[in-house]
């Protein structure tokens, strides 16, 4: 397995000593610099990719929709996003007992939980669902999702099976 997605998974346990208001930027960062690393694995790129790509439209839609919210609810989407991700990693992307179809279930699990918790209602669908729609992409998801919804729907379904 891949020394760079360990790392990533590693990092996850850390970003609980970040202060609050340092939790988006510290993740776009990280996602940013392992993109413009020279040669990174190509998963690790498409999954930090999909972070920042994430984390960009979050940032611009909340300045546009909700200018008055707060950072906190930025960090703590952010950091749903992270963790979103990073179980995503661990239980579909590097889980080597799972089959070809449970791959395929666990990936429509994730799909679903994104796609069915938007946080904006964006209309513009080419660009929410440019992942999503993307048969190529390793990362399926809506940008357009409420990462906080999103996890509790997959700790959730975690538990029933």
């Amino acid at each position: 397995m891949n020394k760079n997605i360990f790392l990533g998974i590693a990092l996850c346990c850390s970003m609980s000593t970040v202060s609050a208001q340092e939790v988006y930027n510290k993740i776009r960062s990280m996602a940013k610099a392992s993109i413009e690393a020279s040669q990174p694995n190509d998963m690790v790129r498409q999954l930090n990719q999909f972070k920042l790509d994430a984390l960009d439209y979050m940032g611009m839609k909340m300045k546009e929709q909700m200018p008055d919210s707060s950072v906190t609810m930025l960090d703590k989407q952010a950091y749903a996003l992270y963790e979103f991700i990073n179980i995503y990693i661990k239980d579909i992307l590097l889980n080597s007992e799972l089959s070809k179809s449970g791959q395929i279930k666990g990936i429509r699990l994730f799909m679903d939980a994104s796609y069915s918790n938007p946080l904006f209602n964006d209309t513009d669908a080419e660009l929410t669902l440019s992942y999503y729609a993307n048969s190529a992409s390793i990362t399926r998801f809506s940008l357009d999702t409420d990462w906080r919804k999103a996890l509790a729907a997959i700790k959730a379904e975690s538990k029933k099976q």
